[in-house]
């Protein structure tokens, strides 16, 4: 008998990895808290879709209520729980999930910032391990029951990184990562912490930026001084990363070194930098309707992960001895757009 998957959190990452592993024939469960989604898969399945009309499908998926959940104690346990909600209820969809799980069962925090801590305080570290979703992936959940993808397929690009967080790559992590391979390419990490903090320096360059200037990828990208201020998070984030000792890949398409000097004012390195920005925004890879999930939580009305991406860097960088001010001041200005106190406008980033 498979594995039994349950996907705690079924918005545009959790859903559209869900519904990936579910069409490639593994027995998974969504839950989510969003009534009318949960009754959209129920009624139609997931509605999917690409950058091409051979990426649209529905897939049928098991879904479920939050107020459903304890049906599950008279199912067949959970062998792998994917945890994929927001940094802040992290605790809470963990706990949510612990008793269900199997004598074997794993939580893996299927999530954009650094929440294994958080999820091990709940289940034990022998029970925690990370999944990083790099930007390639690129998901939109617009309305009820349909996720959209705004990236292009790249075989090249590596879309899912397993991580144990002791280092050692284990037959667990391999399998996991075999199955989500059927939705996107995936591999096993010896480097789960480099990993994260590497995907921690893209989302801190992109999410709160369009979060408090309303602009898509491309549009920011293309305003050359808010693709300043990107280059700036992500400068910063990059030096705070080698002070705390991790092993950084590409920022993106961005070499990391490289990165950090554009924004301490090497001209080399800044043109470089902004021509790849640049040409991130030509071409077919990336959808015109592509946002980072916090502008698009930013447009619902929802609370932002702001505190735990740009804050947490700021913070983890005033441990270190090493100042991220352009990150602490985007968090402080993020959360003034969430509180309505601030529109969502271009000059909300332009300070100097």
């Amino acid at each position: 008998m498979g594995k039994r998957i349950a996907v705690i959190g079924a918005g545009a990452v959790g859903g559209y990895v869900g519904s990936g592993l579910a069409a490639s024939g593994q027995d998974v469960t969504l839950i989510d808290p969003w009534p009318e989604h949960v009754e959209a898969i129920r009624a139609h399945g997931m509605q999917l879709y690409g950058m091409t009309e051979a990426e649209r499908r529905t897939v049928q998926v098991n879904a479920m209520h939050l107020t459903e959940v304890q049906s599950l104690a008279k199912q067949r346990p959970i062998d792998i729980a994917f945890v994929s909600v927001k940094s802040y209820d992290t605790v809470w969809a963990t706990r949510l999930i612990r008793p269900y799980l199997a004598p074997g069962g794993c939580v893996v925090s299927m999530q954009n910032c650094i929440n294994e801590e958080r999820v091990a305080g709940v289940v034990g570290w022998g029970r925690t391990l990370g999944c990083i979703v790099t930007g390639g992936v690129g998901v939109d959940l617009y309305e009820p029951g349909h996720i959209r993808r705004g990236y292009a397929r790249q075989k090249h690009v590596t879309s899912f990184y397993i991580g144990e967080p002791h280092g050692r790559i284990t037959r667990r992590a391999e399998e996991i990562a075999e199955m989500l391979g059927a939705v996107d390419t995936a591999v096993a990490t010896d480097d789960l912490w480099g990993v994260r903090w590497t995907k921690l320096c893209v989302n801190g360059m992109r999410n709160g930026v369009s979060a408090a200037t309303g602009m898509g990828g491309n549009e920011r990208d293309a305003h050359d001084a808010v693709r300043r201020v990107c280059i700036a998070l992500g400068g910063e984030a990059v030096r705070v990363g080698q002070k705390l000792g991790y092993r950084l890949g590409k920022i993106g398409v961005l070499d990391p070194e490289r990165l950090a000097r554009a924004h301490e004012g090497d001209a080399a390195a800044l043109a470089e930098i902004e021509k790849q920005l640049l040409d991130s925004t030509a071409g077919s890879l990336r959808s015109e309707h592509q946002r980072p999930s916090m502008a698009q939580d930013m447009a619902k009305g929802r609370r932002t992960e702001i505190e735990f991406m740009n804050g947490f860097i700021a913070d983890k960088g005033a441990e270190a001895g090493v100042p991220a001010p352009t990150n602490a001041r985007l968090t402080n200005v993020v959360m003034r757009v969430e509180r309505g106190e601030l529109p969502a406008r271009a000059e909300n980033v332009l300070w100097n």
